[in-house]
């Protein structure tokens, strides 16, 4: 399966540089695109959810298997080097800013008293929880 036709069962899908995509991740209610997607030029399809969900939860969600990530190969064919830095920093910075944006505004309103509803401070949680993940990712390739 391409990367398009993986994407075509995403919503608010969005180019973030060549062959690489964000989108609402399907595995999980998503408001805001956390699902980073990248296609690489042997035909593979890297996913990468910064909300936390596993790829096998993903690709559940999108009525796929993991196989269908990956290209069909001859028997014959030499295995490929895997990537070791698949997403790049700037791809990360770019699924969190909205994050850190959220956070920023809340920030400012609790700082001016105002009182955060329950779906403000869950929202906060998926933001940090996204944030989080986005560090402990970046952290994982500095290794």
């Amino acid at each position: 399966m391409s990367a398009d036709a993986f994407l075509s069962r995403l919503d608010r899908v969005r180019r973030t540089g060549a062959d690489r995509w964000i989108a609402r991740c399907p595995a999980h209610d998503d408001q805001g695109p956390s699902l980073a997607v990248r296609e690489l030029g042997d035909g593979r399809v890297l996913i990468k959810c910064f909300a936390g969900c596993s790829a096998d939860e993903i690709v559940s969600a999108s009525g796929i298997t993991f196989a269908d990530l990956f290209p069909p190969s001859p028997l014959t064919a030499h295995a490929t080097k895997a990537q070791r830095r698949p997403f790049p920093a700037l791809d990360v910075l770019r699924c969190i800013v909205r994050e850190a944006l959220i956070v920023a505004i809340e920030a400012s309103r609790v700082a001016a008293g105002h009182l955060l509803s329950a779906d403000d401070r869950k929202r906060l949680l998926v933001a940090s929880e996204r944030i989080s993940a986005a560090v402990a990712l970046a952290e994982g390739a500095a290794a």
